[in-house]
């Protein structure tokens, strides 16, 4: 028997968490086992809980999930490593007959996943000139120099994230499309895939996300930063930029007051919930629920790709 694939993306907030343990419980219900893989960047980090509201294993409801914990905050999270990563572990959930159920709002990482997804090339020397640039000169003079020299790129990219400015002037030099980008009528990895997004109405986001911020700093954040500076989080590429934690390590430096770091980490929350509503729309046959509801799921278990 070959399990499906179902992804369960959105916004930040939105209750995709929620979603998926329901989905699975439902499909055991019906005879069906599956298997939850994280699709959220900075959930992959071990010891980063409060930031990313990542669900204790204790809350799991007996399921079995992946991909959770797989990295320590020093080491760097690539979609190039994901990609295979997440294969690899989808491939034996279906060999052993169980559906998987790809959970996250990191899009990229959900479309190198249940796409047929090809990476741009790599140059790790003009990576490396880029990287001093980007010490030297800043990330909004290489934004500019992006705008200069690929526009679509430009306005795909976070022009404030210094990491993916870099990889689109690498890709952009080379030739090639910015890093991300899908094709006009992506194909699945997997024929039987469904996509499922969940919405949610956008004041009613907005102020769910201003709340969960302020609970970060109610439940800890900053004894949890704290105790994950003697794991390399500083040093980190990835988990030292992740928004909250980035604040967070500011505020304990001195860098930042409390208010100015939850403000600040609220602002960038509610722009990346807008990023992840514009990404998602663009894929095909996804289905939108507005609430974390199974039921509201019609009952075919597959959408061919």
């Amino acid at each position: 028997m070959t399990g499906s694939l179902w992804a369960i993306v959105g916004a930040t907030g939105t209750g995709k968490t929620a979603l998926s343990l329901a989905l699975a419980e439902q499909l055991a219900a019906s005879g069906r086992t599956a298997e939850i893989v994280n699709a959220d960047a900075m959930q992959l980090y071990r010891g980063m809980n409060i930031g990313t509201a990542k669900l204790a294993p204790a809350h799991r409801r007996g399921i079995v999930h992946h991909l959770f914990d797989a990295l320590e905050p020093s080491q760097e999270a690539t979609v190039a490593w994901y990609q295979p990563t997440a294969r690899a572990l989808i491939t034996e959930i279906h060999e052993r007959g169980h559906d998987a159920i790809v959970v996250g709002g990191s899009g990229l990482y959900v479309s190198s996943l249940i796409f047929d997804f090809q990476f741009p090339p790599r140059d790790e020397a003009l990576r490396a000139t880029l990287e001093r640039e980007l010490t030297e000169l800043g990330v909004a003079a290489l934004a500019q120099r992006l705008r200069a020299l690929d526009p679509v790129a430009a306005a795909a990219v976070d022009s404030r994230n210094g990491r993916r400015v870099v990889r689109a002037l690498e890709v952009a030099a080379l030739g090639e499309r910015a890093h991300g980008s899908l094709p006009q009528v992506p194909e699945y990895w997997r024929m039987r895939t469904r996509t499922i997004a969940v919405h949610a109405e956008r004041a009613d986001l907005v102020r769910r996300l201003d709340r969960r911020v302020e609970q970060m700093w109610s439940d800890g954040i900053l004894d949890e930063v704290r105790a994950l500076i003697p794991h390399g989080i500083e040093h980190g590429k990835t988990a030292s930029r992740a928004i909250g934690y980035a604040q967070a390590l500011a505020q304990l430096a001195g860098e930042k007051t409390e208010a100015e770091a939850i403000a600040e980490t609220q602002a960038l929350t509610r722009r990346y919930a807008r990023r992840q509503v514009s990404w998602f729309k663009r894929y095909p046959d996804i289905e939108w629920i507005a609430s974390p509801d199974p039921e509201l799921i019609s009952p075919q278990p597959t959408t061919a790709g």
